[in-house]
């Protein structure tokens, strides 16, 4: 299935926040969460706070003899109560509960939550509380200005995101950084990975009126064919213009006529014809167009899988596909791997971050 189809005809999201929902209480849940003065303090109803903050031990009713740690006896965070909270809600939910936490505490959720938590855990959470544009513009950002370009994640982005997306991205990325994402993605790469990036960026695969051009189809095809297969060397701006300029609708046709005349995919050609972070992007575009759900699923099992997990990319498809299309990139992945996603992350993660992950991604 064409990755455009995925955003319109099939709801395949294992998250769709509550009914009846009040931002409220859900911001005060997560203000005792963070200060421990919640019931999962430890000491139930006999546990209770004096007015200076200190608990009073008159209140706590323990058997004799019971030693308890110091640590103990101090509340701190409830993750937990954080992980019902943050990751049963939609994404709209999340910013009426950031926005009710400033209003009836002064002090902003993301600030607070990162004094309160850390390592892959806070990078998850922290995540949750980004609207989609800017948590995009954001991993953008950090891969185009931190150390070293991440170009996987710049083409994964870029490769699968609609054109509304885009220039929400664009837009986001200027008032968040103060920078124009083309120029930044202009300075950091170079040569033909650099263009098609710059093309990707327009958007322009988004056709609503899916009206194909047979005649047009057998000269892409063809042009595909002369530039890869037929003639010395490769013509990678016929290859970047077609991949980048023409609908889903319209490429599924092509990839069929190229089978065709060149008596292999064109994903084989590509691997043949191209190398590095082009061959990647090249086929990040195919793969979204014939199957955007079997593309993120291979990007979440190559992730999972080998020795080490790749944090930054489970974090990412997760969060953003939670409300889109997880279920049927859950389905994809069992295929790919002969074994569930919640399986594999159960055996790769730990702790709360193992928690969130798995309430986020719903049930098998």
């Amino acid at each position: 299935m064409a990755w455009w189809k995925g955003w319109s005809e099939e709801d395949g999201s294992s998250l769709k926040g509550i009914l009846h929902f009040d931002p409220a209480p859900d911001a005060q849940v997560l203000y005792k969460a963070m200060k421990g003065l919640g019931e999962g303090n430890g000491f139930g109803r006999e546990g209770e706070v004096t007015a200076e903050g200190f608990l009073d031990p008159s209140h706590f009713i323990l058997p004799p003899r019971v030693f308890i740690p110091f640590r103990h006896l101090v509340p701190g965070t409830d993750e937990q109560a954080i992980i019902d909270i943050l990751t049963k809600r939609s994404n709209a939910q999340r910013q009426q509960i950031a926005r009710s936490f400033k209003e009836q505490f002064g002090k902003d959720l993301i600030e607070s939550l990162k004094s309160e938590v850390s390592g892959k855990f806070e990078r998850l959470i922290i995540a949750l509380l980004y609207p989609p544009s800017k948590y995009d513009a954001k991993e953008l950002h950090d891969a185009v200005k931190g150390l070293g370009t991440s170009e996987g994640v710049i083409i994964e982005i870029l490769a699968s995101r609609t054109k509304v997306q885009l220039q929400e991205i664009i837009k986001a990325y200027k008032e968040e950084y103060g920078s124009n994402l083309e120029e930044d993605i202009k300075s950091d790469t170079s040569g033909y990975f650099e263009q098609i990036l710059v093309c990707l960026l327009q958007g322009e695969r988004d056709d609503p009126r899916c009206h194909v051009d047979s005649a047009l189809v057998l000269q892409d095809a063809q042009a595909l064919h002369a530039a890869g297969e037929k003639i010395r060397g490769t013509d990678e701006i016929q290859f970047i213009t077609i991949l980048c300029t023409r609908s889903a609708t319209h490429l599924l046709r092509v990839f069929d006529e190229y089978q065709k005349l060149a008596n292999k995919s064109l994903e084989d050609s590509i691997r043949s014809e191209t190398h590095g972070s082009l061959e990647d992007a090249m086929l990040a575009i195919v793969k979204c167009t014939r199957n955007v759900h079997g593309y993120f699923a291979e990007r979440l099992y190559h992730a999972l899988k080998g020795a080490g997990t790749s944090d930054g990319t489970l974090i990412r498809v997760i969060v953003s596909r939670s409300e889109i299309d997880l279920n049927l990139i859950k389905a994809e992945f069992l295929k790919v791997a002969g074994k569930s996603l919640s399986a594999m992350i159960m055996e790769d993660t730990s702790g709360d971050y193992k928690t969130a992950l798995l309430s986020l991604c719903g049930s098998n």
